[in-house]
């Protein structure tokens, strides 16, 4: 199968400080749903801010569709195709549900198109038509991040890289919020994940990254890093019997 986007051994980091990435390297596939591994510090929220332009590649290169993203801001990035949906959501708390749905479509530049796809989105996610007129900011975590990812479907992207998207949520919310990554993905939008329950992460994905030190240390299909004694010993440890 023909990659979608590559990471080519990519060094970065924050300004002028160390680098946090050394050597990370990935490969997505379209359709599929890709979750990140490894221990704090491994560089993982690191590597999806340099994918959408966030962070200065330093040396190494991101191919996105044959096209080369490196030196890209993050606004072009995403008229590419790549939406990021970091730890906090970035939702406009003082903005109702339909007005933050309606941001995730300012890009293109016709009111009634961006209308007719909140209006589908609403009709995917019936919560958020009942609430379609409630301050985002008043609602529940995981309402929030329901309204986060499905703002996504928007742009009809061709990648949604989520940072985290169980932090803080109940085990009933996390298992609702891969739901919504599997809709996603039937609905043809590629999945790139980072997660801090390891196996949750993998048993509901299709591909599994390891990252540890900012460098890429296995990559595969979930269900063999699953399998894998030896990856289960240092990185799924507490949360095998997830």
């Amino acid at each position: 199968m023909t990659e979608l986007l590559e990471v080519r051994n990519i060094t970065a980091g924050y300004g002028s400080g160390p680098a946090i990435l050394e050597g990370a390297h990935l490969t997505v596939k379209p359709g599929k749903i890709h979750c990140i591994i490894g221990p704090n510090g491994a560089g993982k929220s690191t590597l999806l801010k340099a994918i959408c332009g966030m962070l200065h590649i330093r040396q190494g290169e991101v191919i996105f569709k044959g096209e080369r993203l490196n030196g890209l801001r993050p606004d072009q990035i995403l008229r590419r195709g790549i939406c990021f949906v970091p730890q906090e959501r970035a939702l406009f708390a003082k903005m109702t549900v339909r007005e933050n749905l309606r941001m995730g479509g300012y890009i293109l530049g016709d009111s009634a198109e961006v209308d007719r796809r909140v209006d589908a989105v609403m009709d995917r996610f019936p919560i958020l038509r009942e609430r379609s007129g409630q301050h985002a900011g008043t609602m529940s975590g995981g309402q929030q991040q329901t309204l986060a990812m499905a703002r996504t479907m928007i742009l009809k992207p061709d990648i949604v890289m989520l940072d985290e998207p169980s932090l803080g949520l109940a085990p009933k919310i996390v298992r609702e919020m891969f739901e919504i990554m599997k809709v996603l993905a039937a609905e043809g939008i590629t999945i790139l994940l980072v997660e801090q329950n390891a196996v949750m992460g993998l048993k509901n994905s299709d591909w599994g990254v390891v990252l540890d030190l900012g460098r890429t240390l296995f990559e595969g299909p979930a269900e063999q890093i699953l399998a894998d004694p030896r990856i289960q010993e240092l990185y799924l440890g507490a949360n095998r019997a997830a």
